[in-house]
């Protein structure tokens, strides 16, 4: 069987694609004491670390896994807030964000990891950022610093492999995914993926939350696909974020986000964090720790388990 570390964690996405495709998990590592907790709570992993991996030595976790248990396979999800056009604090140039930025540096942190531990395979995963100009390149040099020459950047919209959401992410691996695509269909439009019977459903992390008062006097006017907050992106980028939107009943929902909230097609509400999981393609059974800001979150930060089982069974086939 062949064994997975997981870095940056999170609620364990990731992690549940490769479970769910047969591979091994053996180490967990966040710096969130609440994603931890999710991901101890829902993966079958023999270890997880709550710390920061900016300072955790290479053989630290040798010791802590043991030297007969290396991974052959590491993925990683290092925070996506430096390159991603929804933060109107990214660095204009694209270079800063990767060796300046305290948090963008975190790739860094992740290469050095995978230079140190030699994994037969390697997938970073991260925002269409994280390969703006000069980018690229850089993270090619840092990888051939580490004997790694061929480096390949992964473009996948996971809502062309099931999940009901929209999800345009870069994977950087050291081999190329070629993931056969699915179509879209019916089952995967918001109306046939949220509860049926609303919040009378016995589900876990399916608690009403309140909406803020100034939109709640305004959410009963909103038509599908309008929003109630609009916020600018990162400078430069001409780009206009939506927040509380009504989404659109007979369609995959759009991306959702750490900060992202959604109004129920029908009802005048927020969405639950689990009818966000639902839409992040999350079965029922698991289960998100932490208060509600945190849950959302986690939901929002994560890899779609349904992609992350696409690219788990196509490596699996690889080796």
């Amino acid at each position: 069987m062949y064994k997975v570390l997981d870095l940056f964690c999170g609620a364990g996405g990731f992690a549940l694609g490769f479970q769910q495709a047969g591979f091994k998990i053996i180490c967990g590592i966040d710096i969130d004491y609440n994603a931890i907790e999710t991901y101890s709570n829902n993966i079958n992993c023999e270890l997880t670390l709550n710390t920061d991996i900016s300072e955790l030595h290479s053989l630290d976790i040798i010791s802590e896994i043991g030297k007969s248990n290396l991974p052959d396979i590491i993925i990683a999800s290092p925070p996506c807030e430096p390159y991603t056009i929804a933060n109107v604090k990214r660095k204009e140039d694209p270079l800063a964000r990767l060796y300046d930025d305290p948090q963008g540096r975190l790739v860094l942190d992740v290469i050095r990891i995978i230079g140190d531990l030699r994994p037969k395979i390697f997938i970073i995963e991260n925002v269409r950022g994280l390969i703006d100009d000069g980018l690229i390149e850089a993270i090619q040099y840092e990888f051939k610093l580490k004997g790694y020459n061929d480096i390949f950047f992964n473009l996948l919209q996971a809502e062309f492999y099931g999940c009901p959401s929209q999800r345009k992410r870069v994977f950087i691996s050291n081999i190329k995914l070629n993931l056969k695509r699915k179509k879209i269909t019916p089952e995967q439009h918001v109306i046939n993926v949220l509860p049926k019977d609303s919040l009378f459903a016995e589900l876990p992390n399916h608690e009403e939350i309140a909406l803020p008062y100034k939109l709640e006097r305004k959410v009963h006017k909103l038509k599908f696909g309008q929003s109630l907050v609009y916020f600018p992106g990162a400078p430069k980028s001409n780009k206009t974020f939506k927040n509380w939107k009504r989404l659109y009943p007979y369609d995959i929902a759009p991306t959702i986000m750490g900060n992202s909230r959604f109004i129920h097609p029908f009802e005048d509400r927020a969405l639950t964090v689990r009818e966000h999981a639902l839409l992040m393609s999350y079965p029922n059974d698991f289960i998100f720790y932490g208060g509600k800001y945190s849950q959302y979150n986690q939901v929002g930060e994560s890899v779609p388990p349904i992609l992350s089982y696409q690219i788990a069974n196509y490596i699996l086939n690889y080796l």
